[in-house]
C-alpha cells in the first residue's frame, strides 16, 4: 500500500498498519524552553501526566507549556497501532496514531480539569479526522485517561462542554475518549519545536470554538 497514496477520510485498521520498528526515535531527554527538566521519564515524585490530541501538536504544546503548574511537555503520536512511528508514516494515515501532548505536571498547583478546559476551549472538538484545514486521522481530537478520576473529569467535561457548543449550533462532539496506551516521543525537531530556539514565528494551526467550557462547575477534579 502507498504510504501517501490512501483515503485518510477513515482510520486504518489493525491489519493495514504499518509494522514500524521495535527502537524508539531518538530524542533529547530535556525540554528546550526548560533544560533543567525531563521530558522522559523519570520524573519528579508527586508530578502526575495527561496526554491530549488537539489537532497538530506544535501550537498545544506550547500552550501547555507556559500553564503554571506544568513541569514539562513532549509531543507525540498515540492511540494507533505503529510501534514507534515516523512523522511521514504518521502523516499518511497508515499508523493510526493522533499528534498528542504529554504534559507533565504538579497537581498541587495546577488540576487535572484545568487542562481539560484549555483542551475543549482550544480547539473544534466537532471536527472528526481533521482540524481546520488538516485533514486525516493524525489531526482528530482525542484525550486519553490514566485512572478513574481522570475518565469521570473528562467524561463530565465532556457532556457541559457538549451543551454549550449545542446551543451555539455546533455538532456532536468526536472526541476520541479511552484509556492512555503506549505514548511514542515524536523527532526531536518536533519537541517544544515553537519554542524561542527553534521556530518562534513558526505554524501554528489551533483555532477554537470561542465558547467557554463551564469546568469547575459540578466537576470534580482527578
Amino acid at each position: 500500500m502507498s504510504l501517501f497514496g490512501r483515503n485518510k477520510s477513515r482510520l486504518v485498521t489493525p491489519e493495514e498498519a504499518l509494522p514500524g520498528r521495535p527502537d524508539p526515535l531518538p530524542v533529547s531527554p530535556t525540554h528546550a524552553v526548560h533544560p533543567d527538566r525531563r521530558i522522559l521519564p523519570p520524573f519528579p515524585d508527586g508530578l502526575r501526566t495527561a496526554v491530549l490530541a488537539m489537532g497538530c501538536f506544535w501550537g498545544p504544546e506550547r500552550v501547555y507549556w507556559q500553564l503554571p503548574g506544568v513541569y514539562s511537555t513532549a509531543v507525540g503520536y498515540t492511540g494507533g497501532y505503529t510501534p514507534n512511528p515516523t512523522y511521514e508514516e504518521v502523516c499518511s494515515g497508515l499508523t493510526g496514531h493522533t499528534e498528542a501532548v504529554l504534559v507533565v505536571y504538579d497537581p498541587t498547583k495546577t488540576g487535572y480539569t484545568d487542562l481539560l478546559k484549555v483542551f475543549w476551549e482550544g480547539h473544534d472538538p466537532t471536527q472528526g479526522l481533521r482540524q481546520g484545514n488538516d485533514i486525516g486521522s493524525q489531526y482528530r481530537s482525542a484525550v486519553y485517561y490514566a485512572d478513574d478520576a481522570q475518565k469521570s473529569a473528562i467524561e463530565s467535561s465532556l457532556a457541559a462542554y457538549q451543551q454549550v457548543i449545542s446551543g451555539a449550533g455546533y455538532g456532536q462532539i468526536t472526541t476520541e475518549v479511552g484509556p492512555v496506551g503506549p505514548f511514542y516521543y515524536a523527532e526531536d525537531y518536533h519537541q517544544q519545536y515553537l519554542s524561542d530556539a527553534k521556530n518562534p514565528n513558526g505554524y501554528c494551526g489551533m483555532g477554537g470554538t470561542g465558547l467557554s467550557c463551564p469546568i469547575g462547575l459540578n466537576i470534580p477534579d482527578a
